[in-house]
């Protein structure tokens, strides 16, 4: 019986916890040595906050075709302006 109730709960944590995380995270709660340290372990990260949403990466190979890495700054918790690098669209970039 106890073991029954087990599965559903890890199920549950598993569910809250993949919600959370595909929220993204918002930079202001990190430094940005911090930032730029999850970007490089993970490749890629999704940064949610008011000034900016998208997909952050650690470099252009994570860049589709039609796309460009560019830069662009997001506010830390130690820095107004921490640089961070992101993937446009060439036709973005071309104007």
């Amino acid at each position: 019986m106890r073991r029954s109730m087990k599965i559903p709960a890890l199920i549950i944590a598993v569910i809250l916890s993949t919600s959370a995380s595909a929220a993204g995270i918002d930079a202001r709660s990190y430094r940005c040595g911090d930032l730029h340290n999850l970007i490089a372990s993970r490749g890629f990260v999704f940064i949610s906050q008011p000034a900016f949403g998208d997909f952050v990466v650690a470099g252009p190979y994570y860049c589709g075709g039609g796309e460009a890495l560019t830069s662009r700054v997001v506010p830390t918790l130690d820095r107004p302006e921490c640089p961070i690098n992101y993937c446009e669209s060439r036709a973005d970039t071309d104007r």
